[in-house]
């Protein structure tokens, strides 16, 4: 869990900035979604076991939001996530 910036702001190019901070969210994002699931699968209560897995719906929601931004303001980020899916359809369109 992220509780100081992993990150040296200091160090960063100023046009690189925003897309670090963006980033720097998502992974803040993904760690609490992945917290939240993992608590409710330890708990019996399912009121609490509800609401955890809500939480956690709704960090992924926030993972959109940050994604949508980061790749507006980088076109290469962009262009790889493309990349990507095209990728995983290549090598699972035979499965």
């Amino acid at each position: 869990m992220l509780s100081k910036e992993p990150i040296d702001f200091k160090n960063v190019k100023k046009e690189d900035k925003d897309k670090e901070i963006l980033r720097l969210g998502m992974i803040a994002e993904l760690d609490a979604v992945n917290l939240y699931e993992q608590l409710a699968a330890e708990t019996d209560n399912k009121k609490l076991k509800a609401i955890l897995l809500d939480v956690a719906k709704e960090e992924k929601t926030h993972i959109g939001e940050f994604q949508t931004l980061l790749l507006e303001l980088d076109k290469e980020q962009a262009k790889e996530l493309e990349e990507g899916k095209k990728e995983v359809e290549e090598e699972t369109a035979n499965l």
